[in-house]
C-alpha cells in the first residue's frame, strides 16, 4: 500500500467516526453524553489537522476546544442541572420547520457537490517546511495580528468576569 492509499483509508475511517460522533451528539438525550460525543468529534477534527500537516492547529484544537470549551460546557450543564430538568414542551411548528430547513440544506449541499466538479484548483507545489509550525504561527500572531489577538483576549476576560458575576450568590 502506498502512503496516499493509507492516508485515504485513514481519512475515510476518521470521516465515519466524525459523522457518527456528530450524530450521537445530536441524537443523545443525555447532555453529558452529548458533550462526550462532542469531545470525540473535536479529537477527530484534530487528527484531520494532523493529516493536513498542521500540527499547531491540531494541538490548539485539542487544548482549546476539547479541553477548555468542553470543561466550560460540562460546568454549565452541572451548574444549571440540565440533567434533572424535565422534558421541555416543543412548539408545534418547530419540528416541521427544522425538517424543512434540514432538507433544504442537504439539497444545497448535494447541488454544490454535484455541480462544482473540477472547480477547486489542486495544490501543485509543496508547502514550505515551516508552514503551520508553532514558531511561524506565533510570529504572524504577534506581528500581523496583534490587535485582533489583544481584542479577543479582552473579550474573553470580560466574558469570564461576566460569568463569575452571573453565578455569584449574594450573602444574606
Amino acid at each position: 500500500m502506498t502512503f496516499q492509499t493509507v492516508q485515504l483509508l485513514l481519512f475515510i475511517i476518521l470521516a465515519l467516526v466524525a459523522i457518527a460522533s456528530a450524530l450521537g451528539m445530536i441524537i443523545s438525550r443525555n447532555a453529558i453524553y452529548s458533550a462526550l460525543f462532542l469531545v470525540l468529534n473535536f479529537a477527530t477534527v484534530a487528527v484531520f489537522f494532523l493529516l493536513l500537516n498542521a500540527p499547531f492547529i491540531a494541538v490548539a484544537q485539542v487544548s482549546v476546544y476539547t479541553g477548555a470549551i468542553m470543561v466550560l460546557f460540562l460546568f454549565v450543564i452541572m451548574l444549571l442541572g440540565a440533567e434533572r430538568a424535565g422534558p421541555i414542551q416543543a412548539i408545534q411548528w418547530q419540528r416541521p420547520l427544522a425538517v424543512t430547513l434540514g432538507v433544504i440544506l442537504l439539497g444545497e449541499g448535494a447541488y454544490i457537490i454535484l455541480s462544482q466538479r473540477g472547480v477547486i484548483p489542486r495544490i501543485t507545489g509543496q508547502l514550505p517546511q515551516a508552514f503551520g509550525s508553532p514558531s511561524l504561527v506565533g510570529t504572524n500572531l504577534f506581528s500581523s495580528y496583534l490587535l485582533p489577538f489583544e481584542i479577543t483576549s479582552v473579550l474573553l476576560l470580560v466574558a469570564m468576569v461576566g460569568a463569575i458575576v452571573l453565578t455569584r450568590r449574594e450573602k444574606k
